[in-house]
């Protein structure tokens, strides 16, 4: 027997809160691990300074969403504990305290790069910096270009306090007023969006922000008037306005009267800069109705950072990383031949991106779907997409071309509402069949499927990912899709759809791919009570997984029996984990590691030992319980022998990784795993090096260079 078997008598209790971490906190650690990437002298400037700007925007996300389900929770009086022991309350508070410790380490950081920038000239100057003559053309390139817009709006008796838009950035301003002993108070909004920048050039690579201009030139909107004082601020708002829908029938007024709701939506966070007059920040307080505890927020210097995304892509190329040009899957190397011969040659193909290109295989795939005279049909679930990778007008063009077109929309795909409906709209314009999923669920799930007429009979070619159908984030995002003719996953895909179209599940079998709600979790769960029973009778278990989150309570307290059992565990979990590893007696056995590089981890991988039949899957899921139990999610089974060899790979790269990743502790801090060596390379780009190798190596040449990377796992 293998000697790390436990009796199960000397569990502890898998119920104790104190084995979980909690959901919302170790979020905010992730975002720890994104801020030592803008120190990390190694990333070029303008990339650490991109990752101030990720860290501001997923502060910004985590308050509309995180912060606001919470204060929806405890303005509903909720005090049910969360897995780790915490009510709502304790959550925000505690919460609070990161945030502030988080920010004061963005600022340091910050302070950091610009001084390092401004070595290249490159540099965010202040308005009163700038000699009369410098402030002269900025005065008039205001008057010319942004003045027209501008709207202040004085409060007072005879006029309400105005509506503040979520993450608009404002000033309030004081002024003597004309009729009182008082002084005048005005909102005014900073008019930043399309052709209105917030960083306004003043010459080579110096810029000043658009709210000093304004804050300095205070007299064009309020004429006759010279003594000002003014702060800034912005808010953010509850995105966490969600409603049950009813049916199918009312989804899109729903999700439209969310949208309003959410543009009108209790203030979760106010943001001043430091040092904010106190009566201003009372007063603020107060009027928008925030807790000056829990609500407010100081920052010193530059508010909103999130707008830094501007300044990112300096066309100075020693300041970023190198370009990066997706290549063609080595498979897909011929675009002159139809991509449904080499899928049946092959029966499958592994795609990765952004390593390999997202447009020369998925959106290649249903470019020849839309003009094939033999293809019949397409059906295809939408999550988010944009307009640069055209898979909305492919879908048209299809229809248009006589084929049958059936798209599963998701509308309730967070902050992509207001777009959905859209491609929503010109799809069914367009005469497309669209439905939005099985009322209750969000279909998350990444399917396409492709039905040709082939040799009289049909024969059906399927797209599964790990990711949107997004070139954008293709781009950004590491994914995995597969490309298969696979029969029983054909079929498997069709009644996918069916259940989609329908909502109808009773009898419905899948017999290869796995999908939640039905029935992923179980199989998960299952697999990983497989591993046990094969330690137990003293044979080899070992699980590995990789997941953008790992939250949910049942899969965790499965995780930590496997390994109180002798099952070796390692995850690869980007951002939240509720579990602890390498806690004495019941997760020695887990290793947690968490990868943070030049592109956002994204995939899921799910491999399990299985007395060396070695199973493995990818899919869209995380395991998350609304992921596993209120959402469709998809995952396969990959069988191609070599492509379980290329998802070896990937595997064995990010855990033997010591460049790009962290390793867990047991109190849920993170320990950096660079080992000082300054020849290693990172994971990510050891899997671009692999792409490209394949790539020469089926052109016969560089095969040493393939066998190098191999040999480093």
């Amino acid at each position: 027997m293998n000697s790390h078997k436990k009796n199960i008598s000397v569990y502890p209790d898998l119920d104790d809160p104190s084995l979980y971490l909690n959901r919302e906190l170790t979020w905010l650690e992730f975002n720890r691990r994104v801020l030592f990437e803008a120190i990390d002298q190694e990333n070029p400037l303008l990339e650490r300074l991109k990752f101030i700007a990720i860290f501001a925007s997923n502060m910004d996300e985590f308050f509309m969403k995180r912060i606001g389900g919470l204060k929806l929770q405890v303005a509903a009086d909720m005090s049910e504990l969360t897995d780790d022991g915490r009510t709502p309350l304790q959550q925000m508070q505690e919460c609070k305290k990161l945030v502030e410790e988080l920010t004061e380490f963005q600022e340091t950081a910050f302070v950091s790069i610009s001084n390092a920038l401004r070595e290249h000239k490159i540099a965010i100057i202040n308005y009163q910096d700038l000699q009369k003559v410098g402030q002269n053309r900025l005065r008039q390139h205001y008057l010319e270009n942004v003045f027209p817009l501008m709207t202040p709006q004085i409060f007072d008796p005879a006029h309400p306090f105005p509506f503040i838009s979520n993450l608009s950035l404002n000033l309030v301003v004081t002024f003597p007023a004309e009729s009182s002993d008082e002084n005048a108070i005005a909102r005014v909004k900073v008019p930043i969006g399309p052709g209105v920048p917030r960083f306004i050039k003043v010459d080579d690579y110096r810029y000043v922000p658009l709210e000093q201009i304004i804050a300095n030139n205070l007299d064009l909107l309020f004429p006759g008037e010279s003594e000002f004082e003014y702060d800034f601020f912005f808010v953010a708002r509850n995105a966490s306005t969600e409603r049950q829908e009813s049916g199918a029938a009312d989804l899109l007024s729903m999700i439209e009267l969310e949208l309003r709701d959410r543009r009108i939506a209790p203030i979760v966070r106010m943001v001043v800069n430091k040092g904010m007059n106190p009566e201003r920040q009372n007063m603020l307080t107060e009027l928008l109705g925030l807790d000056s505890d829990l609500d407010v927020y100081e920052t010193n210097g530059l508010l909103a950072r999130r707008d830094l995304f501007e300044l990112t892509g300096l066309p100075i190329l020693n300041l970023r990383y190198p370009p990066h040009q997706p290549i063609n899957h080595y498979r897909l190397q011929d675009s002159q031949r139809s991509i449904f011969n080499i899928i049946r040659e092959e029966e499958a193909i592994l795609l990765q991106h952004p390593y390999e290109s997202f447009s020369g295989s998925v959106v290649r795939f249903l470019g020849e779907a839309a003009r094939d005279e033999s293809v019949r049909a397409i059906k295809m679930t939408l999550y988010r997409t944009d307009r640069e990778t055209r898979i909305v007008d492919l879908l048209i063009e299809a229809a248009n071309n006589g084929k049958q077109v059936a798209v599963v929309v998701e509308i309730k795909a967070k902050f992509d509402e207001a777009n959905n409906i859209t491609w929503a709209e010109r799809l069914e314009e367009a005469g497309i069949h669209v439905t939005y999923g099985v009322v209750g669920f969000k279909t998350h799930s990444k399917v396409l499927l492709v039905i040709r007429r082939e040799k009289k009979q049909l024969q059906r070619y399927v797209h599964i990912g790990t990711g949107n159908y997004h070139g954008g984030t293709a781009k950004l995002y590491t994914d995995l899709g597969l490309l298969t003719c696979n029969k029983e996953i054909g079929e498997d895909a069709t009644e996918l759809f069916n259940f989609l179209t329908t909502g109808h599940i009773k009898k419905r079998q899948f017999k290869h791919i796995v999908i939640a709600p039905i029935d992923l979790k179980t199989e998960l769960r299952h697999r990983i009570a497989t591993e046990i029973k094969h330690v137990e009778n003293g044979k080899t278990g070992l699980i590995r997984i990789k997941t953008n989150a790992l939250e949910d309570k049942d899969v965790v307290k499965d995780l930590y029996k496997a390994s109180i059992a002798g099952v070796k565990v390692e995850l690869i979990v980007r951002d939240t984990c509720r579990l602890r590893p390498k806690v004495a007696n019941l997760s020695e056995n887990i290793t947690v590691i968490s990868v943070v590089g030049r592109f956002l981890e994204h995939s899921r991988i799910f491999y399990f030992h299985n007395n060396g039949k070695h199973e493995y899957f990818i899919g869209s899921a995380d395991i998350m319980k609304r992921n596993l139990e209120s959402r469709v999610e998809v995952v396969t089974p990959i069988v191609k022998e070599s492509l379980k060899e290329s998802l070896k790979l990937i595997l064995d790269t990010l855990i033997n990784d010591h460049v790009d990743s962290w390793e867990m502790c047991p109190d849920g801090s993170y320990i950096s795993r660079k080992n000082g060596d300054l020849a290693a390379i990172g994971c990510q780009l050891q899997l671009l090096e692999y792409s490209q190798a394949r790539t020469q190596g089926k052109r016969g040449r560089k095969k040493k260079r393939l066998q190098s990377i191999r040999k480093r796992n």
